[in-house]
């Protein structure tokens, strides 16, 4: 069977699907940049932005993926030379680690590996051994995409004010933003990096910093912050321009506008609520396939696992030959075993992730979570009955 007919599906953690209402948002002819609507959207765009991050902080935007935030989250606050404190759960913690150093960043590294998470009482005692508070700043990842770890940035927050370090608290939440429940000011969080084209349902292209007054003070010292890196213009721009240190992302933010328009329409408490309902149905049907098969989910602990990705174990090489399977047979794109490498299994072919964030509902997950147990069954992968069903379950008692 071919699964050439009908409308592909992505079930990767980000790109997210783009809803329709976006993509009829981008779909204009090139809209004037010196004056009018895309002009005089801006202020509400940005605290729109700031609403969904919970911060009455500030939001500059670049453009540029993830990796771009990550990069101006840290040429803002800490200069070549100093030292930061990674707590890494999996593949995304050590490439901001990695960016860090790139800008000649010392880097001390907490790695918790990849099925677990933070442990606050480690990063307390790291903290407090620091007695010349050296470590400038905490870099810790909200959601990890590869292993889909969510960690507890507030038990963070709490490990560091217990030690009694003035080290800024710095969260990654490009995979988690509009998914898994983040609370920027009420968690004590100085800066926060975030992407488009994950909870966001926006192509990708931007990148967000979101910083408080804390980390403007500390960027107030650093002595030289490239042009483009500078988050001081976007924040407070003279000209339009500013906002993105030339010209500006204009198809992007009509799309941005769109979705964070759906989002406050939903509402945020509804946007979490349901993205945990489908989590938590991924997981029902996950337990049920790995009753009597080789399928197991990364994160034992379901307080542990995001709202936003699922990544799983299968075995070498049953996860590549599950994820073609069902993109060829289908129509289904599942994510790879991206940073799940090990000397056993070095091109992560025994792992696979489902992606469910964004613009999805009951349906769609349905559906890719009966495509994956078809591609069992075709594959002959022993897996146990009732997944679906058990999902379905969890949907229907929402």
């Amino acid at each position: 069977m071919s699964g050439a007919g009908g409308r592909p599906y992505l079930a990767i953690p980000g790109p997210s699907i783009m809803p329709d209402r976006v993509l009829r948002a981008m779909n204009r002819a090139s809209p004037n940049i010196y004056a009018g609507e895309l002009v005089d959207m801006m202020p509400k765009l940005v605290a729109d932005l700031c609403g969904v991050a919970r911060t009455k902080g500030h939001a500059a935007i670049y453009i540029g993926n993830g990796h771009a935030a990550w990069e101006a989250g840290l040429a803002n606050t800490v200069q070549p030379g100093e030292k930061v404190l990674v707590l890494a759960t999996g593949r995304f913690g050590h490439g901001w680690a990695e960016v860090a150093e790139a800008r000649g960043i010392e880097v001390q590294m907490l790695d918790f590996g990849r099925q677990a998470p933070v442990d606050p009482q480690t990063v307390e005692d790291a903290l407090r051994a620091d007695k010349a508070h050296d470590i400038k700043a905490v870099l810790v990842t909200h959601v990890d995409t590869s292993s889909s770890v969510l960690n507890d940035v507030a038990a963070v927050r709490a490990a560091m004010d217990a030690a009694g370090h003035p080290a800024l608290l710095a969260a990654d939440c490009i995979a988690s933003l509009a998914c898994d429940r983040f609370e920027m000011d009420a968690w004590g969080v100085d800066v926060m990096v975030a992407g488009s084209q994950k909870g966001l349902m926006t192509p990708p292209g931007l990148g967000f910093v979101f910083f408080n007054e804390k980390a403007s003070d500390v960027r107030r010292t650093v002595p030289r912050v490239s042009r483009y890196w500078d988050w001081g213009p976007r924040t407070e721009p003279e000209l339009f321009y500013q906002y993105f240190g030339g010209t500006a992302p204009t198809h992007h933010l009509y799309g941005l506008r769109e979705a964070l328009d759906m989002l406050g329409e939903e509402g945020i408490e509804a946007v979490w609520a349901r993205h945990d309902r489908l989590a938590r149905a991924v997981w029902a049907a996950c337990e049920a396939w790995g009753a009597e098969g080789p399928l197991r989910l990364n994160i034992p602990d379901a307080a542990h696992r995001s709202r936003a990705v699922t990544s799983l174990a299968i075995g070498k090489p049953l996860g590549e030959e599950l994820r073609q399977w069902v993109e060829v047979h289908m129509g289904v794109t599942l994510g790879i075993g991206l940073g799940m490498q090990t000397e056993e299994d070095p091109r992560s072919t025994g792992y696979f992730r489902i992606g469910h964030m964004g613009h999805l509902n009951g349906h769609a997950l349905l559906g890719v979570l009966g495509a994956v147990e078809a591609g069992l069954t075709a594959l002959n992968i022993a897996h146990g009955d009732g997944a679906v069903q058990k999902a379905a379950q969890v949907l229907a008692a929402a």
